[in-house]
């Protein structure tokens, strides 16, 4: 853009259109001594046609209204400048500069709203809009107008950086909203969602139909609104970026300011914090609350450590089919004690804030760098570990560095035989340096090893003999949320935008979130089958029930390997190495990509039955700690009362859990249970919450039910003293009455 320092310098424009907007001209940038302005000259004549174009702007239409007028007479200036006004005026955008949305209000400078001509239709329309220009009639040549538009001003948007009205408005209602049909948040989430993951318009505006005939019924009227309200909000997500600003940092920054109900926490870079990002839907603490009371959360951390800006944390839990299902993101490079107790600590009372009694009975990590004592501390719930972050690791890597499958096979299996010995004594970093002198000529794997694990298998190791170890299910669970969100991110037409936290934000919470939320939808109404059986399917765990026993065939004699018949092609057979163990190598294409496949779950499954195949390693994880728990100590003490109480305690609670799952009928469970008593007052009140729970009255209870009878008491007597105080006839009066 030139910049001048004279109006003579600026040239004169007459568009032939018979309207024209800003886009039209050719702008200049005019300096001053106090200020430097985006500036056209055109004919005073054509002021009306220039604003009836803006008026006409297709993705913020509006009209403009004077805000300001300033007029000087001719001849009242002895000595002028070029750039001097005979007329001022400033134009401003009819929804704002006001803001009666939320959070709003008028100028500090208005005490009442001005009469103006040509203002928004009602003042509710007012969303504090800030684009302006103004007209100036130069007082040096009244036939010409100097326009003042800066670049800043031309955009429809708030104080937030958002647009405020229009199509592009997520936020507008328009003037009909009283005769659109009700959508209640339900049925627009579905509608998004559906919209989010590409499904066509028609089949989108099919369902988003059926549900609103739920309230309205069905007639013309209310498909035709339908229509318009799908065609709109299809409009608006596809032409939603996530750039806010061209500023990574500035546009997170309007991202938080817009969506404050969408974050547990938010701590700014500075020279002292580092920056985290804590992101929870109101949906999604919703299913925390729901699947996470009483039960385990779930963290898939460190993901895209590598790749992304800055790495990001997943909370999970387990749904109502033990699906991994996201409850909460942090984005975040610090894992430091401080920080991780920050946003767990706002998470936790974000929760209690809906639902005081809500608990954890359990967290399950899979790094072993994590800090434990934030959760111990602040949950209150032991810690698991899972194995499915070490596995995928080592055998992604085996598979990719190693050509010969017999090789892959074996050094999977000697791995797994090294993890299996935690328990036995065995010299760690001996069976490692065998390990590398019978695999030395495989130098690119080894090499990999030496650089990436050797220095910390022993806090690997360690942390997987202290913590109790999850299963394969909740292993499997996890490990498909892991694979479902790098499908998600790391698709190859968004691989120039992984160093964008506000890029990460937008997918995270449109597809991410809309997928999850259409899979639960989905299979809690028995709607949309094909996305039920999808999200069914969607674990190895659930792949592998669905594998009779019979297609498993078991090598009895050296236990090398199984084999699985497929229930696809008859004339396909799997092989899987080393059945039984949590490292058993399956040659299906699944488990050559890194995975915990069905056919590893389903031989692994069938070798529990069998006494000849070791154990999974968190049944030898909970056989040791159990073994621990009633390990005699070394004289006849007190101490053994307490492991024998904790074992039987522990014994108990799993004999009700076995129970609870393996029953058909949920009665019967119940008819079983014993009697507890509460007192009087805690039976009268069931069915009312409590912050505390109705225990039997203490001293302290007496002490306050007797303070109340004597203040009844006192209460009674009172009222006779008034009686007899009275006039005899007005007691007699009295008692009549």
């Amino acid at each position: 853009m030139a910049v001048v320092e004279s109006i003579l310098d600026i040239p004169v424009q007459d568009p032939a259109e018979e309207e024209f907007c800003w886009a039209d001209l050719t702008w200049t940038k005019f300096r001053t001594s106090e200020r430097e302005d985006d500036v056209a000259l055109i004919p005073y004549e054509r002021v009306d046609a220039f604003i009836i174009g803006e008026c006409s702007n297709i993705e913020c239409p509006t009209r403009f209204h004077i805000e300001r007028v300033r007029k000087r007479s001719f001849g009242s200036l002895k000595e002028y400048k070029n750039d001097d006004y005979l007329e001022y005026r400033l134009y401003w955008c009819s929804f704002g500069p006001e803001n009666y949305g939320e959070g709003g209000g008028i100028l500090p400078s208005r005490r009442y709203r001005l009469n103006t001509r040509n203002r928004a239709a009602r003042p509710q329309s007012m969303r504090g809009c800030k684009c302006h220009f103004v007209v100036k009639r130069l007082y040096a040549r009244p036939s010409l107008a100097l326009l003042v538009y800066n670049d800043n001003d031309r955009r429809h948007v708030n104080d937030s950086g958002f647009v405020c009205h229009g199509p592009l408005d997520r936020d507008a209602i328009g003037p009909g909203a009283k005769k659109i049909p009700y959508i209640c948040n339900e049925i627009q989430q579905q509608t998004m969602s559906m919209i989010y993951l590409g499904i066509p318009e028609e089949n989108v505006l099919e369902k988003h139909i059926e549900g609103i005939q739920r309230y309205c019924g069905s007639n013309a009227k209310v498909n035709s609104l339908a229509s318009q309200y799908v065609h709109k909000l299809g409009m608006i997500i596809r032409r939603s970026t996530h750039e806010l600003d061209l500023d990574d940092h500035a546009s997170i920054q309007m991202w938080v300011e817009r969506n404050r109900k969408s974050i547990f926490f938010y701590q700014d870079t500075s020279e002292a914090d580092s920056f985290i990002l804590g992101i929870q839907t109101e949906w999604q603490l919703q299913q925390m609350i729901r699947f996470g009371h009483r039960s385990l959360i779930a963290a898939d951390s460190t993901f895209g450590i590598k790749r992304l800006k800055y790495p990001l944390s997943t909370l999970l839990v387990f749904d109502s089919r033990q699906h991994a299902l996201p409850v909460a993101w942090v984005i975040t490079r610090s894992f430091a004690k401080l920080d991780v107790s920050k946003w767990m600590k706002a998470l936790l009372g974000r929760a209690r804030s809906v639902e005081p009694a809500w608990k954890v009975s359990g967290f399950l990590i899979d790094d072993a760098a994590a800090e434990i004592d934030p959760i111990r501390d602040i949950f209150c719930c032991p810690v698991l570990f899972s194995l499915w972050r070490v596995r995928r690791s080592w055998l992604r890597n085996i598979v990719r560095k190693c050509n010969n499958i017999e090789v892959q096979r074996e050094i999977f299996k000697r791995l797994g035989k090294i993890v299996y010995s935690i328990w036995g004594g065995v010299d760690t970093l001996a069976a490692l340096e065998e390990l590398a002198q019978d695999f030395v000529d495989q130098t690119a794997f080894m090499e990999y090893f030496k650089a990436s694990w050797v220095p910390k298998i022993e806090m690997w190791l360690s942390t997987i003999r202290t913590l109790p170890l999850a299963s394969q299910e909740a292993s499997g669970a996890i490990e498909a949320y892991h694979v479902k969100l790098k499908a998600k991110l790391f698709d190859d037409s968004h691989l120039g935008a992984l160093q964008r936290v506000d890029w990460l934000v937008h997918k995270l919470t449109t597809e991410l979130h809309s997928s999850y939320w259409l899979d639960r939808y989905a299979d809690e109404s028995d709607s949309f089958q094909n996305v039920k059986e999808e999200y069914i399917a969607s674990t190895s765990w659930h792949r592998a029930l669905q594998i009779p026993d019979s297609a498993v065939t078991l090598d009895d004699q050296e236990q090398l390997f199984a084999k699985v018949l497929s229930q696809k092609d008859s004339s396909l057979t799997r092989l899987v190495w080393n059945p039984g163990s949590e490292f058993a190598f399956c040659d299906c294409a699944w488990s050559i990509q890194g995975n915990l496949c069905k056919h590893v779950i389903k031989v692994n499954t069938i070798c529990a039955n069998h006494q000849s195949y070791q154990p999974s390693m968190s049944f030898q994880s909970f056989k040791e700690i159990l073994m621990n728990l009633w390990r005699k100590p070394m004289d006849d003490s007190v101490s053994l009362d307490l492991s024998v109480a904790w074992t039987h305690q522990m014994l108990d609670q799993l004999q009700k859990l076995v129970e609870l799952t393996g029953s058909s009928d949920i009665g019967t469970v119940v008819n079983n249970l014993p009697l507890k008593w509460v007192s009087k007052k805690g039976r009268t009140n069931v069915g009312k919450r409590s912050p505390t729970l109705a225990l039997p009255s203490s001293s302290q209870g007496m002490q306050t039910a007797a303070v109340r009878k004597k203040n009844r008491k006192r209460k009674r007597l009172s009222r006779l003293r008034v009686i007899y105080t009275w006039p005899s006839s007005k007691k007699m009066d009295w008692l009549v009455s």
